[in-house]
């Protein structure tokens, strides 16, 4: 038993060494890189709506990726995983859209309930207005004799044939979007439950990480998107939030009194807009303000700035500190990314813009740390890879020791 146990060695094994980087040879810099660059290129630009869905597909399961993983920790096997989790989303959302519908359904009715004294108001501002500019001698006609309810149906009566028209349109684009919608469902459903195969097959491309999930390339893009996605919920939240508070206290001053009957709608409309890039803010702050001004123009005004005012909240505090943790990107970058997904893809290419920059962003990292440009100078591009490799274990300590062995002994 003593011999047994002298066999065993007093230390641990040292882990394996960390795979060195990949050098990318000279010509591949020269000949492959361009063509690869030309021929994604020339596949996006001739895939159009099929690489716009797909991307929406991936951007979905990566976002739903953890949540599958999270439900397999209690041994489900991953295709009844997916199925669960969609189940969960499709029956939560209808009742997220229960919980609110209360609210906003009284608050909607309300406001029906008010049209009529808003349009007077609105007609006796039109009256103010008219008479003003008929005192100063102003030839400018706001109003005329007809109302605009009878104006309004002259114009559906004389442009019946293009309403249908138009409707037709409508229900094709209607069908054509829900085909599209189903489409990219089914094609996320296939990615969640290839999943695993799929991040072997990219693991296998890309350079080896150090076997870590730090350094995972796709675990790191799945964080990526994944936090991106939290982040910007997080942010709706906030300003949906902001808003309807705002609002809430601009009707008990007095300032707004309908932002007191409206906040939680108005709130909620706010907050939902804060997910679309560009337009969304001027959307979400399009009701309120349109309230305001049909009952007195400096009550619009005061509205306009509240919301003038959370939109400087939203740029210098709350984004800079909701993003500044989940996308780690340059502003600068986020608005090239929105820009250039809405010249690309419109309204859709901008929603995913965003997530897409993250994954970049992330593929860039990691090469960096595992890729190495062959030089065209003299220099060896093994002694590149050799100084861009990380050191083995026990090498530092290794090196103080032969440091203090080379340190001559003081004489006395």
């Amino acid at each position: 038993m003593a011999d047994e146990l002298s066999d065993i060695p007093d230390t641990p094994p040292p882990p394996p060494p960390a795979a060195g980087p990949v050098v990318v040879a000279r010509w591949v810099q020269l000949v492959m890189l361009p063509l690869a660059v030309l021929a994604l290129y020339a596949v996006a630009h001739a895939a159009g709506v099929v690489l716009l869905l797909f991307l929406l597909a991936a951007v979905i399961a990566l976002i739903l990726n953890p949540l599958v993983e999270f439900v397999q920790r209690a041994r489900i096997p991953r295709t009844v995983a997916v199925t669960a989790v969609y189940a969960a989303i499709f029956t939560l959302l209808p009742f997220l859209g229960f919980l609110a519908a209360g609210p906003v359904s009284e608050q909607a009715t309300s406001f029906a309930n008010d049209v009529p004294a808003l349009v007077d108001d609105a007609d006796d501002a039109l009256d103010g207005v008219q008479e003003f500019f008929d005192d100063q001698g102003v030839n400018v006609k706001i109003k005329g004799d007809e109302s605009a309810l009878t104006s309004l149906q002259d114009s559906i009566v004389k442009g019946s044939g293009e309403i249908v028209t138009l409707t037709g349109e409508l229900l094709r684009r209607f069908v054509e979007l829900s085909f599209y919608v189903i489409l990219v469902i089914v094609i996320s459903i296939y990615m969640l439950i290839y999943a695993p195969r799929i991040g072997t097959l990219v693991r296998s491309v890309m350079p080896a990480g150090d076997g870590t999930p730090q350094d995972d390339y796709p675990t790191r893009v799945q964080r990526a998107v994944f936090g991106y996605v939290r982040g910007q919920l997080l942010f709706s939240a906030i300003m949906g939030l902001s808003a309807g508070v705002s609002l809430w206290i601009f009707g008990v001053l007095g300032i707004f009194p309908d932002g007191r009957t409206y906040a939680f709608a108005f709130g909620l409309f706010f907050g939902v807009m804060e997910l679309i890039p560009y337009v969304g803010p001027v959307l979400g702050a399009t009701p309120p303000v349109l309230v305001a001004l049909v009952q007195d123009p400096l009550m619009a005004l005061w509205v306009a700035l509240l919301f003038v005012a959370l939109q400087q909240l939203e740029g210098h505090i709350v984004a800079p500190n909701v993003f500044g943790r989940t996308l780690r990107l340059n502003p600068l970058l986020v608005i090239l990314a929105l820009l250039l997904g809405g010249q690309i893809y419109g309204l859709v290419g901008a929603l995913v813009a965003l997530p897409i920059a993250a994954v970049l962003r992330e593929t860039v990292v990691y090469l960096r740390r595992h890729l190495v440009f062959e030089p065209w100078g003299a220099t060896s591009p093994l002694l590149i890879g050799a100084e861009r490799a990380p050191p083995p274990p026990g090498a530092a300590a290794h090196g103080q020791a032969e440091a203090s062995e080379r340190v001559p002994t003081p004489r006395g």
